[in-house]
């Protein structure tokens, strides 16, 4: 399981103030959940955002950003970023304000 360490770093130290974070290697790459939810992950190639259904579109405008595809079926409230997207300080930071919002929306599982 593969994916870019120095974006893992980035999306780590985004996310380090929240409490509950916690790391799961799966989807071939590395998770970061909060409370048991969810929020991003990396792989080699790209990076995966939790927004909610309802950021989705405004995900989707930021550039380098893509719906969510697995295994040929869109992932609603996914979107994927590609590393230059996640090394852009500006891009990555709206990312993860949408990834933030949609996380005061779910409980702790």
């Amino acid at each position: 399981m593969a994916h870019d360490e120095g974006s893992a770093e980035t999306l780590r130290e985004d996310l380090a103030d929240l409490p509950g974070l916690t790391e799961k290697r799966m989807f071939g790459g590395l998770c970061f959940m909060v409370d048991g939810n969810m929020a991003c992950g990396i792989t080699a190639e790209r990076g995966m955002f939790r927004v909610g259904k309802q950021h989705e579109d405004e995900a989707a405008a930021i550039d380098g950003v893509i719906p969510m595809i697995h295994a040929g079926r869109r992932m609603g409230g996914f979107v994927r970023a590609d590393l230059d997207c996640i090394a852009d300080d500006d891009r990555r930071g709206r990312l993860m304000a949408l990834v933030r919002a949609n996380l005061a929306t779910l409980p702790p599982k």
